[in-house]
This record gives C-alpha cells, sequence and structure tokens, in this order.
C-alpha cells in the first residue's frame, strides 16, 4: 500500500464512520420546543458536527491502524480476494 492508498483507505473509513456517528442521538428542534421559523420541526437543532467529526477522527484512526496493519503485514493480500481467479499467479 502506497500513501495514496492509505490516504483514500483512510478518507473512505472517515465517511463511512461519519455518517454512523451523524445518527448518534439526533435532537429534532420539535423535540427541543424551539422551531425556526422557515424550517420543518423535524431539521437537526443542535447536531455538533464537530464534536461528531473530532469522534469520528480517534475511530477512525483506530480502524485505519488496524486494517492498514493487516494489508502491511500480508495476512490479507489481493490474491486472496481473487475468488474468481482472474488475476496472474503472483510473481515469485
Amino acid at each position: 500500500m502506497n500513501i495514496t492508498g492509505g490516504i483514500v483507505l483512510f478518507a473512505v473509513i472517515w465517511f463511512l464512520v461519519f455518517y454512523i456517528v451523524l445518527q448518534i442521538r439526533p435532537g429534532s428542534q420539535a423535540e427541543s420546543g424551539e422551531v425556526t421559523p422557515g424550517t420543518p420541526a423535524s431539521a437537526p437543532s443542535d447536531a455538533k458536527i464537530l464534536r461528531k467529526a473530532k469522534i469520528t477522527t480517534v475511530i477512525t484512526i483506530v480502524l485505519w491502524s488496524a486494517i492498514a496493519g493487516i494489508i502491511l503485514s500480508g495476512w490479507v493480500t489481493i490474491y486472496d480476494l481473487d475468488w474468481f481467479g482472474r488475476l496472474p499467479p503472483p510473481a515469485n
């Protein structure tokens, strides 16, 4: 895995985790009792995006470290994922 692959892997994991973290305790304006005029009552009242982004980053660092470690150690290679035998045999 090169540096570009590591960055792409980190970005993919970050966004996947972020979409999950956004769904944790999303308080609506109707629940808080303060509906802003012109918005639906189901709109988020205080999403705390910065806090959720920080939590996402910490979780992503842990997951990325584990996944990158497995890839770099050689436990899992692209040939292990070639279920249909379409890749040429690895060069030794």
